[in-house]
């Protein structure tokens, strides 16, 4: 949770920093900037919530524990990327056609900053969300290279608007346009994933092959007729159909069950519930 807490922090300033910068310096692009920051603060607190409700444990209301808590926040932080797009372009429109002043030169030095900011702070977010196999967090890290990116379309569009002189002050605006397509696109690419697995879809075939191998590496095990997995927030539930020796005794075929999860649980550390159906193996 450093990593929310830090990210928090940061867009709190830069949000403060952009929206003076903005206001005093007649950019719009900047002000789309600052409120794209707002929208990060409350994407950060929902990560932040999401992630200590999740490592809760299991309970009696919620027997397979909170890991859900991870995608449905993943998915708020999406919508409010949406939202904060929409906003955006609506806005950035209507000032189109307003005539006013071009950017002053100084915003120029502010986005630098930012984008420097910001591309740091993605990449050890990243590092974070590997480490963490989070999901969430892994939204996040995005999330700020999103705003690199916005800061960086703002820059361009205020150079564009500095350099062309009078009749070119729209190029602040456009590139706030540019800018929100690129945080729609984001949330888009946020979203998708969320519902999957909130959903409870089926997680990648290579997931899938290892625990079929590690299953089928314990002595006694002759088929895996069924395998299904979900992801629960950062880990995954498993259950398999497991078929043995139809001579096993009730006893003796729980014990192979008890060995088979301990197999899967060891060689593939992610997997956090094993539910194993024992049936007997009838060659077709």
């Amino acid at each position: 949770m450093g990593t929310a807490r830090l990210g928090v922090l940061v867009n709190l300033l830069l949000a403060i920093f952009k929206g003076l910068a903005g206001i005093l310096g007649n950019s719009y692009a900047l002000i789309a900037d600052a409120v794209e920051s707002v929208a990060d603060i409350a994407g950060g607190l929902v990560v932040w919530g999401s992630l200590s409700v999740a490592a809760r444990d299991a309970d009696h209301d919620h027997p397979y524990g909170h890991g859900k808590a991870e995608p449905l926040a993943t998915a708020v932080v999406g919508l409010m990327l949406l939202g904060a797009a929409l906003g955006i372009m609506l806005e950035a429109v209507r000032e189109m056609m307003v005539p006013h002043q071009p950017p002053a030169p100084f915003t120029l030095a502010v986005l630098v900053g930012v984008v420097l900011v910001k591309e740091t702070l993605f990449r050890r977010v990243l590092r974070a969300a590997a480490v963490d196999n989070s999901g969430t967090v892994h939204a996040d890290a995005w999330h700020h290279r999103s705003d690199a990116i916005t800061s960086g379309a703002a820059f361009v569009g205020i150079s564009a608007a500095l350099l062309g002189g009078k009749g070119w002050e729209w190029c602040d605006e456009a590139a706030a346009i540019v800018a929100a397509f690129v945080i729609l696109a984001n949330g888009i690419r946020i979203i998708r994933p969320a519902i999957h697995e909130l959903m409870d879809g089926a997680p990648e075939e290579e997931f899938l092959d290892s625990v079929s191998k590690a299953a089928m590496s314990t002595p006694g095990v002759r088929h895996i007729e069924k395998l299904r997995a979900r992801r629960v927030g950062t880990q995954f539930d498993v259950d398999l159909h497991v078929q043995g020796d139809p001579a096993l005794t009730l006893h003796e075929a729980h014990i192979l069950s008890g060995i088979v999860k301990g197999r899967i649980r060891s060689s593939v550390p992610a997997v956090c519930h094993v539910l194993v159906h024992m049936e007997p193996y009838e060659p077709q």
